[in-house]
């Protein structure tokens, strides 16, 4: 095992730096200059504005020495190369919005967005496998048909529609209030409350995001897992363990639910990603201070070193959750061997 996770490691380094070179070509081709929009609209706005030639020289004068001051004025390949030596110090620069420090942005947001995501996976999985599960074990009934058109509602909602009905209806707009419209704490919230106070307050707050960012996963992943039971439940080692009068329980949860489990296992390596790209809708809506609202700012705002640290953490998201899915399989599955196969 540990001979193939060294191998994953050393394949890791071509993928990430491919990922980060694509990335990197795909944000600065995006329109817009970060120069102007720094300024305020620059140059352009300047001639609407119809200033003087000597006054258009001196804002051209001070966009090019901003250019200069981050590196923006060097070819795209020198940019990158400076980027990656950087990165090995962890130095993702520093914001072109408020020149702060990236990483410190980022490790200020991190354990909201990790709270966020730990949450609904948690919520995902113990939705869905029972889900799963019975719709797999009374299939075409009425309660698996329900059950399948409630799935399939869900996944073709889009996230920002439902987000908006459920602060509508449900947090305070024009019906209930049950749920606070965003943040994460109240507006009295102070540390000096008893610990069930203050877990409560952010249960309470944290509620509607995580049914939100987690409820199209209840949908596909039921489905995934309805789909496998059905396709292990056919096959001849059941039949045999029903054969010997093993009760229908043992059959299921000890025979079936583990085979069962191995699409369920690889999903989890796309997961962990799509969290964090998920949340940048939920986080805007809610105004949630998490990596997802900065993403989001940041691109608006054309910060290109802010930018290129979020791709990069979703990009070791990416790979760290194909490792883990990876080693996950061997235990839910023996069979499944690492590297090359003794004879």
């Amino acid at each position: 095992m540990w001979r193939y996770i060294l191998q994953r490691f050393f394949l890791f380094i071509p993928t990430f730096i491919g990922v980060t070179l694509i990335s990197f070509m795909i944000i600065h081709l995006a329109p817009g200059d970060p120069a102007e929009l720094r300024a305020g609209g620059g140059l352009g706005a300047g001639v609407e504005a119809g200033i003087s030639l000597e006054k258009r020289g001196t804002v051209d004068q001070a966009l090019a020495e901003w250019r200069a001051q981050f590196g923006l004025d060097r070819p795209l390949h020198v940019q990158y190369g400076l980027w990656m030596k950087n990165l090995f110090t962890l130095n993702f620069g520093d914001s072109f919005k408020d020149n702060q420090p990236v990483i410190g942005k980022i490790l200020e947001r991190l354990p909201v967005t990790i709270k966020l995501s730990i949450l609904s996976i948690l919520l995902v999985y113990l939705v869905a496998i029972p889900l799963g599960i019975y719709s797999a074990t009374h299939s075409y009934s009425v309660g698996d048909q329900l059950t399948t058109f409630m799935a399939f509602t869900l996944f073709a909602l889009p996230s920002f529609w439902i987000a908006t009905m459920a602060i509508i209806f449900l947090g305070g707009g024009d019906f209930l209030y049950l749920f606070p419209p965003g943040g994460l704490t109240s507006i009295d919230y102070s540390t000096d409350w008893p610990l069930w106070e203050r877990l409560k307050d952010q249960a309470w707050h944290l509620f509607l995001p995580v049914v939100l960012l987690s409820y199209a996963g209840f949908a596909g992943l039921s489905r995934y897992m309805r789909t496998g039971m059905l396709e292990v439940l056919g096959q001849d080692f059941v039949r045999t363990a029903r054969a010997k009068g093993l009760s229908e329980r043992i059959v299921i949860y000890k025979h079936v639910l583990r085979n069962s489990l191995i699409p369920m296992v690889t999903i989890l390596a796309s997961i962990l990603p799509s969290l964090v790209g998920g949340s940048i809708i939920i986080e805007t809506i809610f105004s949630i201070p998490g990596l997802g609202q900065l993403g989001y700012q940041a691109v608006l705002a054309r910060d290109y070193p802010t930018v290129m640290a979020l791709f990069t953490v979703s990009a070791l998201l990416t790979l760290v959750g194909i490792l883990i899915s990876d080693i996950l399989l061997s235990v839910v599955d023996p069979r499944i061997a690492f590297g090359r196969r003794q004879t």
